[in-house]
């Protein structure tokens, strides 16, 4: 490309953050802010529990996040179909559309965080209340399949895509990781990585906040005790 007689270098966006609305449009502004949720997902979420809760379920969901959105570029990459014609105006003519990887990663995370809770792996109380938790995070999914279309950047048969394959990819990955890798995770806390970087697993408590709040109140208790035996 050239502009004025110098080469001007063809740009590309990271489609993963590149979100455009029509000004003034109020429910295009809000999509556009549920359409990051994603972003807000992978840095808020699961870069903090690395950072301060280092559990293994939580680790292994993240690594599955991870694996589903290189399947989604392979698939994509292979069948190459376009974007809607709004592309043009988007800037996003340059990447494909089949399947939406939004939805691929949103309803990869329902699926996933349902089955989590549905088994009461760190969660305790009834079955109403584990689906209660169990399914907040899916009218944010619907919501981000919706706001891929309303904007212009998929079709609905590409989110529709994106749905069923994430739906696929995160039962999958449920049952490999708490059918097959679970048994390993003892060996993986005992392991030199593990205790390097602190990695625990809690999945075998029922109510992780009241034990760890338990034993924090506990602990604190001692060391004043002791505080107090020591003046």
């Amino acid at each position: 490309m050239t502009m004025t007689g110098v080469t001007v270098p063809s740009l590309k966006a990271v489609t993963l953050t590149h979100v455009r609305y029509t000004k003034g449009d109020q429910l295009g502004h809000f999509l556009a802010w549920v359409s990051l949720i994603p972003v807000f997902i992978s840095l808020g979420g699961f870069v903090s529990h690395f950072l301060y809760r280092r559990e293994l379920q939580g680790i292994f969901f993240a690594i599955g996040l991870i694996i589903s959105q290189f399947i989604n570029e392979t698939v994509k990459n292979s069948f190459q179909q376009s974007r809607p014609e709004t592309c043009v105006i988007l800037e996003t003519c340059d990447s494909h559309g089949w399947p939406s990887s939004h939805s691929q990663y949103m309803f990869f995370f329902a699926v996933y965080f349902t089955l989590l809770t549905y088994n009461g792996v760190g969660l305790s109380g009834s079955k109403v209340y584990k689906w209660i938790v169990g399914i907040s995070p899916w009218p944010l999914a619907f919501l981000t399949m919706y706001s891929r279309v309303y904007l212009g950047y998929h079709t609905v048969g590409q989110v529709f895509a994106g749905a069923g394959l994430g739906l696929f990819l995160g039962v999958m990955w449920f049952w490999v990781v708490n059918g097959l890798v679970i048994d390993y995770f003892p060996l993986i806390e005992e392991s030199a990585l593990g205790r390097f970087f602190y990695i625990k697993d809690c999945s075998h408590i029922c109510n992780v906040l009241k034990f760890e709040y338990d034993n924090a109140r506990a602990a604190r208790k001692s060391s004043a005790g002791k505080l107090d035996k020591d003046n």
